[in-house]
């Protein structure tokens, strides 16, 4: 079964192939350095430039999986959430190819891709039980997998996501964009024990990072911590270790509550805020404390990418389900 993805929901710009469970061809372009300069993703720029990318993409996806398009089982696309102008550019391409050699399409719901990712390696074609959180940066959920197509949400974010917030106290901060990985490298060498900020909604299964964000920059002007010229250095490690750390405690508690209330032995992590190291670290080592399994989907598969939209399409496939070319992106479409 040979099935190949576009992913097209932000952007990056994201072609693969698969072939079951081996990974033919992965292509992804990145527009991260044109979206830096406005501090975030422009919609009308990351549409023209899926329009630019996505061509030359396929063609090399298919030269380096060294298949004939024509032998493609199956063709899928990411259709939602996402922007709706970069959804349309990856669906239309996947429904033209697919009515072209008369072949199934899927539709893919981005954050199932993200849910099903920490199985891609996995060597049992079952979706097993679990506890998932996926959590990037436009979301934070908290679901219960029961199986493929079986997702309950317990929990999402009321305000800002996680990845959200980390972009926008990396601003407040001058760090640059993303702000994610700027805020993971220097928490590296800060203490995370010295800034007391809030963990909200400890009692909750959903999340709230907004007053986090407020608390660190009403913090700002009392510790002087953005002087351009003098900038201290050890207090911007510091700020960044206590605000990362503030974020990871409350990730990990609510999810290892969530699977100890439902009596679950599998957490499984994902999604572009999963590739920060020192979540992995914590989630895993509270796993590990609980007799929990972990499970966490490799770097390269928690940013935005079509392996894991093929992946998804993969099984579902194999599941008897195929999508409809008439039917329409959904920039708010729903897990469950």
């Amino acid at each position: 079964m040979t099935v190949l993805a576009l992913e097209t929901s932000c952007d990056e710009t994201a072609v693969a192939i698969l072939r079951d469970r081996e990974l033919l061809a992965s292509e992804v372009a990145s527009q991260i350095a044109l979206h830096e300069k406005f501090g975030g993703v422009v919609p009308e720029v990351a549409s023209r430039n899926h329009l630019r990318h996505a061509p030359g993409l396929l063609e090399r996806a298919i030269r380096d999986a060294k298949i004939d398009i024509k032998n493609v089982d199956a063709f899928a696309a990411t259709s939602g959430p996402g922007l709706a102008s970069s959804l349309m550019i990856g669906a239309s391409i996947a429904k033209g190819l697919a009515v072209g050699f008369s072949k199934p399409y899927l539709a893919i719901n981005h954050l199932e891709g993200h849910l099903l990712s920490p199985f891609f390696r996995s060597d049992k074609i079952d979706i097993e039980p679990n506890v998932s959180l996926v959590v990037s940066g436009g979301h934070t959920l908290l679901v219960e997998v029961l199986a493929l197509n079986k997702y309950r949400v317990l929990g999402r974010t009321v305000d800002d996501a996680a990845g959200e917030a980390f972009d926008k106290v990396a601003k407040l901060l001058g760090l640059g964009y993303p702000g994610g990985p700027e805020i993971e490298r220097l928490a590296q060498n800060g203490d995370r024990k010295r800034f007391d900020l809030p963990r909200s909604m400890l009692d909750s299964e959903n999340f709230s990072f907004s007053g986090l964000k407020t608390a660190v920059r009403y913090l700002l002007p009392k510790i002087a911590v953005i002087s351009t010229d003098a900038r201290d250095d050890k207090l911007l490690a510091d700020l960044c270790a206590s605000f990362q750390q503030a974020v990871i405690d409350v990730l990990v508690r609510k999810t290892i509550a969530a699977a100890k209330k439902r009596n679950v032995d599998l957490v499984t992590l994902s999604g572009g805020v999963s590739c920060n190291e020192e979540l992995r670290k914590q989630m895993r080592e509270r796993c590990a404390l609980e007799k929990i399994e972990f499970k966490v989907a490799e770097p390269w598969l928690c940013t935005d990418n079509a392996a894991m939209i093929a992946f998804a399409a993969s099984l579902r496939l194999q599941s008897g389900f195929v999508s409809n070319v008439r039917d329409e992106i959904d920039p708010n479409l729903a897990l469950a």
